[in-house]
């Protein structure tokens, strides 16, 4: 009840104060993910976990499925640190699919206290908001559900919640969790997985991506620390990994660079995220066309993922319960 009530008294006053107004629905792929972007980077700006720019982008991914066509609702959680509380929120919406099983999609849409959040991780929610909005009418094979999470920035505490309340029914009823995290500033984009269902995903994706002309690839596994076709335990995908889940995450960095540890994401300009630097008009600038062309084939290969998936893998292994989570610098946090 309490969470219930805090979600109310977080979203009445900014459906009706905000002029949020989603675009329309339109037929071209990474358009409508453009425009998510270019309203929560732009229109909103900072969303740092707990403020006001993290409610308003709230309220607008509320909106968007709202009008798309969902029935979302709002996840609120209070956590402490540093002394102070913050409440925070999730929005999620689902649709119902050919079987009751179901697929997680995931990503945050809070900021740093730098930049406008345009890669790190406007671009996620975009590409998810898009998916959402071209599968409403489309029969998937499984239960679909979105969540767009507050808090990562601070620790994970939008996903971390929403793991914490799933029972051991709805955890056995997840097939995978796909995480969408900084797909913008990357010099490659990537798809990676783990787990039964996550590397069937993954290598679907991969082939998918190369039938079709996408320049997608997944890690090579030159750092020992992260084996071939995975990555690091430090975004939304790492709660649900603890839960023993499947995961599959796509991202734009580049694995070459630095420490090979998939943190330095352009060879021109290293990290974007977590810079001044995190914005369309340099993105747009400094890397022309990239923002379109990563938007467009993100948002197509999620939904063949959504639509499409492999079939469960019969032979390979799921992660395993209880799974350990590897700690990551609060810096690192995607």
């Amino acid at each position: 009840m309490k969470r219930t009530l805090l979600a109310a008294a977080l979203l009445g006053p900014l459906l009706g104060s905000c002029d949020l107004n989603p675009p329309p629905a339109q037929p071209q792929s990474g358009e409508l993910a453009l425009q998510h972007v270019q309203f929560l980077s732009q229109e909103i700006g900072s969303r740092v976990g707990g403020s006001q720019g993290e409610q308003n982008a709230a309220a607008y991914s509320y909106s968007v499925l709202r009008e798309s066509g969902y029935a979302p609702r709002l996840q609120a959680f209070e956590y402490t640190g540093e002394g102070s509380v913050t409440r925070s929120l999730n929005v999620v919406g689902s649709k119902a699919g050919q079987s009751a099983r179901e697929i997680i999609v995931i990503a945050h849409m809070d900021t740093v206290s730098v930049g406008r959040g345009a890669d790190d991780n406007a671009s996620g929610v975009g590409v998810l908001l898009e998916a959402a909005q071209r599968l409403r009418q489309v029969q998937t094979p499984y239960t679909l559900r979105f969540i767009v999470a507050g808090s990562e920035e601070d620790g994970l505490r939008g996903s971390r919640d929403y793991a914490s309340r799933m029972s051991a029914g709805e955890v056995a009823n997840t097939v995978l969790v796909i995480n969408l995290d900084s797909l913008l500033a990357g010099d490659q984009m990537y798809v990676y997985g783990e787990g039964a269902q996550g590397a069937a995903s993954r290598d679907d994706a991969l082939s998918w991506a190369g039938q079709h002309g996408l320049n997608v690839i997944t890690q090579p596994g030159e750092n020992p620390e992260y084996p071939a076709g995975t990555t690091g335990d430090w975004s939304d995908h790492a709660p649900f990994k603890k839960l023993g889940l499947s995961y599959a995450y796509l991202e734009a960095t580049n694995w070459t660079l630095g420490d090979k540890d998939g943190y330095t994401q352009t060879e021109k300009h290293g990290e974007i995220w977590h810079t001044e630097n995190d914005t369309l008009a340099f993105l747009n600038r400094e890397f022309p066309g990239r923002v379109q062309q990563h938007l467009e084939g993100f948002s197509d290969l999620l939904v063949h993922m959504l639509s499409q998936p492999p079939a469960p893998a019969a032979t390979a292994q799921p992660l395993g319960l209880p799974q350990r989570v590897r700690e990551v610098p609060a810096e690192r946090w995607r």
